[in-house]
């Protein structure tokens, strides 16, 4: 069990591929459902696809921040 007081490692590398996964599969869906939505205006699938689109765009953008940040704790490290 860890301590409060000990600083926790962040995966950046797996955060980063996770949200790009979940950021592809968002975006996917929203398109399909976004046609759907088209063909039937009075439903609520429009709605759900612009959530979705989104929601992908928000996970790409974690994405891009994780690996901003891999890249300079890469860069800080010293070489031994």
């Amino acid at each position: 069990m860890a301590m409060p007081h000990e600083s926790a490692l962040i995966n950046w590398r797996m955060n980063g591929m996770i949200a790009r996964f979940v950021g592809m599969v968002a975006i996917a869906l929203g398109f399909v459902i976004g046609i759907y939505g088209l063909e039937d205006t009075e439903a609520w699938w429009l709605q759900t696809a612009l959530g979705l689109l989104a929601t992908g765009m928000l996970a790409q953008g974690y994405a891009l921040y994780c690996s901003v940040k891999r890249r300079q704790e890469r860069k800080d490290q010293p070489k031994s």
